[in-house]
């Protein structure tokens, strides 16, 4: 890309006010071609309304939008893709009915013949090198359906390097990455910006922010809260601009003697590795971290310990007791718990209301011939909303209101009525800030620290690292290994996982 070419743009004094809150206040942002800017801070503090700005969704109530020295308006989506602003969201909405090409060239479909049939061929060879420079295992012409959540991502960034891109825009792009598809990416994005290429990066991993940004722009309670230079950009400095102060002791393990086994498998076999047996062990008062490459079955023995997939031999017990397979409310009464990697589709009903998801798997506790006692169910709720800090104004309004942290806080709440005896948690941290973090890990800390036997499904090795008090790691549907406390380095832990 030449000189000429470079995007070059400026956000000035952008303001946002909504009937309940001001989303932006004054806020400035500028970006160069050629130059990565991370953009952090905590879930709600403006990012999200900042961007939808940048895209043309929602027009500024005071500001001015600078493109190559033009004032503009505000944007529209078509305008913003004109001047070459692509977008890769969190979260993914693909066509499962189509293929990868045809998601990726979604409304830009290359036509052959009089009758402009679609020519999945050409499609395919176009699409090819673009998946080639991603390091995608899968195919232009797999159907969407069949990716998994980070193929899926994958797919989103390689919609968005389709167009004629000047400035693109990473909405935590590595939430679903492993160790070695997150190095693909940053690569990608090196090679991006050597071509002139602006990157807007915005992701709560700070490791990575460190790794790639020329510079950090922090926003906090929707305002601007500084900018660090490349010199300055560090950890400690990033989460002081986003949150106001330390997080003292971030990574902490639960101090606590470990008690019986409560979880015990033997032989099991899930459906997705059915001629592959697993064996563990997880006691009361501690933390197991289960690691592994994608496709590794960490999430598919989630689903079988939790009864959505049922086994294919083997047996689950909990505190000695063999736990039926095949069956979600066999599970619950034996004391299982799951907060599921997808929290929007299958962790929250995202139309029901903040009491109504907390209270779900506890409704025969309120409930009186059927009937819900509603001041009961607020009145429960709102002791989960102190216990958790969820910042929710009102217990009555849709949880799809609340910010990604707020929400896996929901998830997390609904089964703390239940006095979970197992509770896993797959990839528990995914898309939330620093500061939520923090607040996840006090909590899995506090159930283990009560008597609760915790698994942690995570593919952020400093997240197992840190807070694990052993860690697992499969590999190919089994348990390749177990790795205490003094032994955990990504070295070893990586290691096992790739054999």
């Amino acid at each position: 890309m030449s000189a000429a070419d470079r995007i070059s743009l400026d956000l000035v004094g952008i303001t946002k006010v909504y009937p309940s809150a001001v989303a932006l206040n004054r806020v400035s942002l500028g970006i160069r071609g050629g130059e990565v800017v991370g953009l952090i801070g905590e879930n709600g503090a403006g990012k999200s309304t900042l961007m939808k700005v940048l895209g043309g969704a929602i027009a500024p109530d005071e500001g001015e939008i600078v493109i190559d020295g033009r004032s503009v308006p505000h944007l529209t989506p078509a305008a913003a893709l004109a001047h070459g602003i692509a977008f890769v969201h969190q979260e993914l909405n693909p066509f499962a009915n189509l293929d990868v090409a045809g998601n990726v060239l979604l409304g830009r479909e290359i036509r052959r013949g009089p009758f402009g049939f679609i020519d999945q061929a050409e499609m395919a060879r176009r699409v090819r090198p673009l998946l080639d420079m991603l390091g995608a295992r899968f195919q232009p012409t797999t159907p969407a359906s069949r990716l998994s959540l980070a193929d899926q991502q994958l797919m989103e960034i390689a919609k968005a390097l389709s167009t004629n891109v000047r400035l693109l825009i990473l909405d935590e792009p590595t939430s679903s990455l492993t160790l070695s598809e997150t190095q693909r990416l940053l690569a990608v994005v090196r090679r991006l910006r050597a071509d002139g290429v602006a990157i807007l990066f915005i992701t709560h991993r700070l490791a990575e922010v460190e790794e790639v940004a020329d510079r950090v722009v922090g926003l906090r309670d929707g305002c601007n809260a500084g900018e660090l230079g490349k010199g300055g950009i560090n950890r400690d400095a990033m989460v002081r601009l986003m949150i106001g102060r330390d997080v003292a002791q971030f990574y902490t393990p639960p101090e606590t003697r470990l008690g019986e086994i409560v979880l015990r498998t033997r032989g099991l076999r899930t459906r997705a590795n059915p001629n592959t047996a697993v064996d563990l062990e997880v006691r009361s008062g501690e933390i197991v971290g289960l690691a592994g490459l994608v496709g590794a079955g960490r999430t598919e023995l989630a689903r079988a310990l939790f009864g959505i997939d049922p086994v294919h031999g083997g047996q689950v017990e909990i505190n000695g007791q063999p736990v039926p397979s095949g069956s979600v409310p066999a599970a619950i009464a034996a004391g299982i718990c799951l907060v599921p990697e997808d929290r929007k589709s299958e962790g929250l009903f995202l139309d029901f209301s903040l009491a109504q998801n907390v209270m779900m798997p506890s409704l025969a506790t309120i409930a009186t011939a059927g009937f819900v006692n509603r001041g009961a169910e607020l009145d429960r709720a709102g002791h989960f909303r102190s216990r958790l800090a969820i910042r929710a104004r009102q217990l009555d309004r849709p949880v799809s209101e609340l910010s990604g942290g707020n929400q896996q806080k929901v998830v997390l709440a609904k089964w703390l009525g239940l006095n979970p005896k197992l509770i896993i948690l797959d990839e528990p941290t995914r898309g939330i800030d620093v500061g939520a973090k923090a607040e996840v890990y006090r909590l899995m800390r506090d159930l283990a620290e009560g008597g609760a036997a915790v698994l942690m499904i995570s593919s952020d090795m400093e997240e197992v690292i840190g807070v694990s008090t052993r860690v697992a790691v499969m590999r190919r549907g089994a348990i390749a290994g177990v790795l205490s406390r003094k032994d955990l380095t990504e070295e070893t832990i990586l290691r096992l996982a790739v054999g």
